[in-house]
């Protein structure tokens, strides 16, 4: 008959005092998230009442007109250069959320040396080497989500390049000024949306700290957001 090996009642206490604080980390993260999902449809709901509520919205159609613009009066060095403005600043960002990326996973493997260091201000959540690997993962999916988007935007700046020198004579359905206006719009949602990822980023990247911590940077940043994605007043009324 094989005897299990005797379970050491205080390496059982100290291995469930890793986790004491998880459930604190578990309602830091879920109202964390309902707190940026709730804005965002919060903005939603505006835009309909409003289509000129927020900035990327005003950006959207003064990217239309001057597409309107570029091809009608036949700007093609304007547009080239602009293109390029664009496509470089996009290109910098995925570049940034690559070395992000690598520096994440450079932590995750030396993770166990600095724990004690990490957790030096954790005073409500969880210690546990899992937890805080989980942490990584998610933090690690949004930057994957940000170097995807930007490159998403990298690519639409590229064909847009092209079409928007397609000279109206040519009289192409498909690449009339209010098609090429769409495809540049839809880079530039993907650009907003990469800058989104890099933004929520923050919250996460404090709550390897401390799950106070997270919930403090959520609503700093829902407060700075509140100011930036706001249409000025003069602008709005312009547009209307």
């Amino acid at each position: 008959m094989v005897l299990s090996p005797a379970i050491d009642p205080k390496h059982m206490t100290d291995w469930l005092s890793q986790f004491s604080g998880a459930h604190n980390d578990l309602f830091a993260f879920a109202l964390s998230v309902a707190m940026l999902g709730g804005y965002q449809l919060f903005l939603r709901y505006k835009l309909r009442r409003n289509p000129t509520y927020t900035i990327q919205a005003v950006n959207a159609i003064a990217r239309a007109a001057w597409v309107e613009s570029i091809m009608r009066e036949g700007k093609d060095i304007l547009a080239v250069q602009t293109l390029r403005n664009s496509t470089m600043a996009a290109t910098f960002l995925a570049s940034t959320a690559v070395l992000l990326i690598m520096g994440v996973l450079t932590l995750a493997a030396q993770g166990g040396k600095l724990g004690d260091i990490w957790h030096a201000l954790n005073l409500l959540g969880a210690t546990h080497a899992t937890l805080w690997l989980s942490k990584l993962l998610l933090l690690l999916l949004d930057l994957f989500v940000a170097f995807f988007f930007f490159s998403m935007s990298i690519r639409i700046y590229n064909h847009v390049g092209y079409m928007i020198n397609v000279p109206l004579s040519l009289a192409h359905k498909a690449i009339s000024p209010e098609h090429v206006a769409i495809h540049l719009n839809r880079g530039g949602a993907y650009y907003s949306i990469g800058m989104r990822a890099f933004y929520y980023s923050v919250p996460l990247v404090l709550w390897l700290f401390d799950p106070l911590l997270m919930l403090i940077s959520t609503a700093a940043l829902l407060t700075l957001l509140v100011r930036v994605d706001r249409t000025p007043q003069l602008l709005e009324r312009d547009y209307a």
